[in-house]
């Protein structure tokens, strides 16, 4: 009885045994064909690109990354996938593609790349500042991120230069808002405009012009040490600016601008050329 069982459980093992090794075949068959399909659908996703089917080929990239989504194919069809839309400019696809990439793909070497893509989306919606900050702020996040995270990437620099755009931008809006207020009279809103430029956006040409409202805007409030404290700030970082003329004049009323004068009287002596030739 014995000898009959134990006959029994090795027969058994040799019979699993077999199975498994079968299904170890079948599964690697299937995974090969898997891969092949995978490779064509990647391929017709590269060549309906190459022709200008953006559409077609995304689909196609997609239909490579489910077909074999643990392969190292599957990110790469999923940032081409974004590319494909990117450029035929299908923005909202693009960055669902890319936030997608970004979540499930957080350790990839092409990560860089897909912010940098990102960013680009929304730094090429940016239409008009004063309507809709969206696409700015986001863009701005974004690049801000790259230049943070991949500062000697290639992505890096050409971050930056948009960013100073978008910074440029950002504080002309500010400028904007705090004129608004000056003629509304609401002088407290003004300051805080004018804030907003000298306290992030100081690497721009705007902040010059901020610096003189604060002066002129708390000394009309009779915050004179407060006029002062921007006066001098303006004063010691853009002497040569016209607005710290301005500001200058400010506490100085019997100031008059050398260049002004200059210009005046430069302005006179060609409406006198000018007369002189039609006399």
């Amino acid at each position: 009885m014995n000898i009959f069982l134990k006959l029994s459980v090795i027969i058994l093992i040799i019979f699993l045994n077999s199975c498994s090794k079968k299904e170890e075949k079948i599964l690697m068959i299937q995974e090969k064909e898997l891969r092949l399909q995978m490779i064509d659908a990647y391929k017709e996703g590269v060549k309906a690109l190459e022709e200008g089917d953006v559409l077609f080929a995304a689909k196609k990239f997609n239909e490579a990354e489910i077909l074999f989504p643990q392969s190292e194919w599957a990110s790469k069809s999923i940032l081409m996938a974004a590319y494909s839309y990117y450029t035929q400019d299908y923005y909202y696809d693009t960055i669902s593609e890319l936030d997608r990439f970004i979540k499930n793909y957080p350790k990839d070497e092409r990560l860089n790349y897909a912010h940098f893509l990102l960013a680009m989306c929304y730094y090429e919606q940016i239409v008009d500042e004063k309507k809709d900050l969206a696409p700015l702020l986001n863009a701005q996040k974004e690049f801000k991120f790259i230049i943070k995270n991949y500062p000697n990437s290639d992505f890096a620099l050409d971050s930056k230069f948009k960013l100073d755009f978008i910074n440029d931008v950002l504080a002309s809006k500010e400028i904007y808002l705090g004129r608004y207020y000056i003629k509304k009279e609401k002088w407290i809103a003004a300051i805080n405009r004018f804030k907003q430029v000298v306290e992030h956006y100081d690497s721009t040409a705007y902040v010059e012009e901020a610096l003189h409202r604060l002066v002129e805007l708390h000394y009309r409030l009779g915050l004179l040490d407060e006029s002062k404290k921007y006066a001098n700030l303006l004063g010691y970082n853009y002497q040569s600016s016209k607005w710290y003329e301005a500001s200058y004049s400010i506490f100085n009323k019997d100031y008059e601008s050398p260049t002004k004068k200059i210009n005046k009287k430069k302005g006179n002596f060609i409406i006198r050329k000018f007369k002189s030739l039609f006399e």
